[in-house]
């Protein structure tokens, strides 16, 4: 094939040099990649408008062109691209000026018959979840809405109906597809029957030839017990659904544990705060201690000082192999309100009967 260089500067043989240079500035200032970047055909395209430049504005490569010394045009792969001449007057301004890619849109980037396409991964959907401190140690059930893309049932996921075998309609049984744009006409292999002539399957009109379709639904999501704040859960297989047949995604479910009030988590023990009055400490006590099995009484010894740590073992965060972390509890010692005098009075008598140096470690 021979590019016929008037042409593609939208000119006519006999044109002067100052209407090539003309001609060259519109096109150019159109096509150029600075103008339209990332854009492959207007690229091309602005080669070949220099190209076209740079040979008519040369009085002897003008001349050698016109005896018939030709320049090729490139083929586009794997398709027929015929024309009958060019009209680049229109202005580059506007609703008509539609970019180079635009324009050869359907000549170079073809879409195939439906159901075509290689198996193509549903994508993964996420979703958060928040759950109370006792709900996330004990475990819960939790319903969730989520949007998907499902599988059509009408077509499975293929895009396409089985349907009587005949003559396909866009292309008329030719196998090719030719249409106009301006003076310029396009032949290519049909994309409906793919270059057949002959249609075996339509498109599915439920799904519109996408092979999915949005569905909204209920999805119930299981908390583990003693699942801790940010943990993802993955739930197989519930996510967007494949194309052509590909793999359906997975839901991801990110969990937020709101705070306990009492209990402080570190791994899988749970630490609580619990206030011990003096005369408890000193004389030791039995004290009523939350947990998540419920409230238990805790032996303090006596003489518990304060800030010490008491373990109990079994009575924290529940594990996956069954097993359960410990409840550390932390004793708070609380001093009283002595506000009478009988209070202090004996307050000074238990310091004369108990006259052990608490600053001894002090002396130098």
């Amino acid at each position: 094939m021979i590019m016929d260089l008037y042409a593609v500067l939208g000119l006519e043989q006999g044109a002067s040099v100052a209407d090539i240079k003309r001609a060259y500035r519109r096109l150019a200032r159109r096509y150029h990649p600075g103008i339209n970047p990332g854009d492959r055909a207007a690229e091309a395209m602005f080669q070949r408008i220099s190209e076209a430049y740079e040979t008519l504005v040369d009085p002897s490569r003008r001349q050698q062109y016109d005896q018939g010394a030709g320049a090729p045009v490139s083929r586009v792969t794997g398709q027929t691209l015929e024309f009958s001449g060019f009209d680049f007057t229109v202005s580059a301004h506007g609703a008509q000026a539609a970019t180079f890619s635009e324009l050869f849109a359907e000549v170079l980037h073809p879409v195939g018959p439906a159901g075509s396409g290689r198996p193509e991964p549903g994508a993964d959907l996420h979703a958060t979840l928040a759950v109370t401190f006792l709900e996330a140690m004990r475990g819960v059930e939790r319903q969730i809405v989520v949007t998907r893309q499902d599988t059509c049932a009408t077509c499975r996921g293929m895009g396409q109906v089985p349907t009587a075998e005949g003559r396909c309609a866009p292309c008329h049984g030719s196998g090719n597809v030719r249409w106009a744009r301006g003076h310029m006409v396009f032949s290519k292999p049909c994309g409906v029957c793919g270059g057949t002539g002959r249609q075996r399957d339509q498109r599915c009109g439920v799904c519109a030839g996408q092979g999915r379709v949005v569905r909204t639904e209920g999805m119930t999501v299981f908390v583990p017990p003693g699942t801790a704040d940010a943990t993802r859960l993955r739930i197989p297989e519930r996510g967007h659904a494949g194309r052509h047949g590909g793999r359906v995604g997975d839901l991801y479910v990110t969990v937020h544990v709101a705070p306990h009030p009492l209990f402080r988590r570190e791994g899988d023990d749970l630490h609580l705060e619990l206030p011990v009055a003096v005369h408890e400490a000193v004389i030791g006590a039995r004290i009523e201690v939350p947990s998540l099995d419920g409230v238990f009484r805790l032996t303090v010894p006596p003489g518990t000082q304060g800030g010490r740590q008491i373990r109990i073992a079994g009575r924290g965060v529940p594990t996956p192999t069954g097993e359960r972390g410990d409840l550390v509890v932390h004793v708070r010692l609380v001093l009283p309100a002595v506000v009478s005098e009988r209070s202090k009075e004996l307050m000074r008598e238990f310091g004369r009967l108990n006259g052990e140096d608490v600053r001894r470690g002090l002396k130098a």
